[in-house]
């Protein structure tokens, strides 16, 4: 691991969230909504929550409106976007939306941009849908020159202008909000994010995919530092991203989620090559049950507590250490069960990679160690009560 990886690692989620579309909508987001102000309670440090316009799974389509409805709901976790389709919106918008929601946080907020993830989402907006990693550029550095304290911006390209543009609140952070973006398999995300001198968050690293471009994506996120002249690095703000659910045993675990895995497994694998590539490989017929098609991926963990610490070691070792860890939330569970599987995590998983027991395991050593003497020494002090108080009724002038 990185040698200037802080000790405590961070956990957060990403929502997108996914829902099956027969649910209740209402119902789905108030869960979401309540699924953060538990985060809160057990001590997890952020929830992303993203932006989709179609598919009827991925509800949210302004994730700046569910944070403020969040914010009320909470008093500590950090709120971001996972993320904002920056090619969807003028550049102006984004950078407004964000300072509002830095006041209205107090400071809470991070803003998580990326290219849209959706080709359905880009043709109902008639964009051509290889352009939009273009356009994110574009936007992305509009965004960052607005939230600089350094007068008004001029900026024209094919799809949108800024005429003497200025913010005309100063954001609540200073001197701007956290800023990240994201980075799946291609080359493109840590070479813009390196450019920018912005923070990754690495949304495949749950896949086999992902995982191999892990190390390389680091190496070319530190040489577009460089070449920027940017500072160097901290591991401790590298994010990775991969599907969990955790419970007290793994045959626990798979049995909550058998209860919607179905449905939330075909949307998962709703690319036909990959879950081709995945039977092939496995020796799975066209019909496996999700469960089988899910474990045979190599895709997250479904599992026990000691499954979970190895799945996130092992990312830890293929990237060569990363700060921050988010979970991508999955509805294949029933809601209680999905809300348990976060609080084992939180009270089994984070500990291990936080050092929170060390100095509590090292007195329990201790003690325990020493409980014969202790235990002597408790019987000593009984002795010395019973003797004083002995003494006491032989001279007659004490009554206990």
């Amino acid at each position: 691991m990185g040698a200037n990886v802080r000790s405590r690692m961070q956990f957060g989620i990403f929502l997108g969230p996914l829902h099956k579309p027969s649910g209740n909508p209402t119902w789905d987001l108030e869960r979401d909504l309540q699924m953060i102000q538990r985060l809160d309670e057990l001590g997890f440090d952020e929830a992303f929550i993203g932006e989709h316009h179609s598919s009827g799974w991925e509800i949210i389509g302004s994730p700046e409106v569910f944070i403020a409805a969040a914010a009320e709901r909470t008093k500590h976790i950090r709120l971001a976007t996972g993320v904002v389709s920056l090619p969807y919106h003028h550049p102006l918008m984004v950078a407004e939306r964000l300072v509002l929601l830095d006041h209205l946080t107090r400071g809470r907020v991070t803003l998580g941009v990326g290219p849209g993830a959706l080709p359905s989402d880009a043709s109902m907006m008639g964009l051509d849908y290889s352009s939009l990693r273009e356009r994110m550029e574009e936007s992305l550095e509009a965004i960052l020159a607005l939230l600089q304290d350094e007068g008004t911006i001029d900026r024209k390209t094919d799809w949108f202008e800024l005429r003497r543009a200025q913010l005309q609140m100063l954001p609540y952070t200073r001197p701007r909000p956290e800023v990240a973006v994201t980075a799946v398999a291609s080359p493109s995300g840590p070479r813009l994010a390196g450019r920018l001198g912005l923070p990754m968050i690495a949304l495949a690293a749950g896949t086999p995919a992902g995982q191999k471009v892990l190390a390389e994506h680091w190496r070319i996120y530190e040489e577009q530092l460089a070449a920027a002249g940017h500072p160097a690095p901290d591991r401790a703000d590298w994010r990775l991203v991969s599907p969990i659910h955790v419970a007290p045993t793994r045959a626990q675990a798979e049995h909550q989620v058998s209860y919607a895995i179905e449905d939330a497994g075909g949307y998962f694998f709703r690319d036909s090559s990959v879950l081709t590539s995945v039977l092939n490989e496995a020796g799975l017929p066209p019909d496996a049950p999700k469960l089988d098609v899910f474990r045979a991926s190599g895709m997250g963990c479904i599992g026990s507590v000691e499954d979970v610490i190895e799945h996130i070691e092992r990312l830890r070792e293929l990237s060569g250490g990363f700060g921050k860890f988010l979970i991508m939330v999955q509805d294949w569970a029933d809601h209680d069960d999905t809300l348990k599987s976060l609080e084992v995590f939180a009270r089994e998983v984070m500990p291990h990679f936080q050092d929170s027991n060390r100095r509590r395991l090292e007195n329990w050593n201790t003690f325990h160690a020493g409980e014969p003497e202790f235990q002597r020494d408790l019987a000593a002090a009984g002795a010395r009560a019973r003797e004083r108080y002995e003494e006491t009724r032989r001279s007659g002038d004490g009554t206990r």
